[in-house]
This record gives structure tokens, C-alpha cells and sequence, in this order.
């Protein structure tokens, strides 16, 4: 298996570990009754609770066209040390964004954010190279 195929693996299960933390911390929040309940009235997060939330959301955004991405130079062939690259800088941005929503640094969080677009840029540039 390519290192692209095995950092996408990594980023499912960081998916899963960031959902795992959103839900945990959220229920600190909510309860258990909420969590269980319907959910009609919407419960707005705060603090921690909140950021791990939007962090874990943020990722689902962009695992998709990773996923994609990765699936397709490795389908067509065209999976080479670019595209090793910019999966290294998708999911090693996409780890080191969760601390940094986590502690609140909207700065640091951002560039790191672009660096992780950056490596989706650099795969997606291998199919038409």
C-alpha cells in the first residue's frame, strides 16, 4: 500500500478520534438526556466543547476530497512523491489543527489550515502533471 493510502487510513481514524472527543466533551455539556433524547431544540457548545466541535467539523469538510483525491492518482496511476507530500501535509496539518482550535489560536490555526489545503493542491496537481 502507498504512503498516500496509508495516511488517508490515518486521517479516518484521526476522523474517528476527533469524534470521539467532540461527543465526549459535548455530553459534559448537553447530558446524557440530550444526547440520547431527539435533539429538537438545538444546544449551542461553549468553550472546549465548542472548539472540538468545530474542529471535528471542519475536518469532515475536507476528508472527502482527500479521500478523493488520494483514491484517484492512486487509481490512475499517477501516486508519486508529490502526491506522498501533499497527503504528509494534509494529515500532519490536519493533526496538529485540532490542538491548536483546541487551546485557541486563531493565527497559528489558520496557517495551519492552509497548509493542509496546500498538500490537497499538490495531489490534486499530480493528475493534470
Amino acid at each position: 500500500m502507498t504512503i498516500d493510502l496509508w495516511l488517508l487510513v490515518w486521517a479516518v481514524l484521526l476522523a474517528l478520534a476527533q469524534m470521539g472527543i467532540a461527543s465526549t466533551l459535548a455530553k459534559t455539556q448537553t447530558g446524557i438526556a440530550y444526547s440520547i433524547g431527539p435533539r429538537d431544540r438545538p444546544f449551542e457548545l461553549t468553550g472546549m466543547a465548542g472548539r472540538m466541535e468545530r474542529a471535528y467539523r471542519n475536518l469532515l469538510e475536507s476528508l472527502p476530497m482527500f479521500a478523493t483525491l488520494v483514491l484517484v492518482v492512486h487509481v490512475s496511476g499517477q501516486a508519486n512523491d508529490w502526491s506522498a507530500l501533499g497527503a504528509h501535509l494534509y494529515f500532519w496539518g490536519r493533526l496538529a489543527y485540532l490542538p491548536a482550535y483546541a487551546v485557541g489560536l486563531p493565527w497559528l490555526r489558520t496557517v495551519i489550515w492552509q497548509i493542509a489545503m496546500i498538500g490537497l493542491v499538490i495531489i490534486l496537481l499530480q493528475l493534470f502533471l
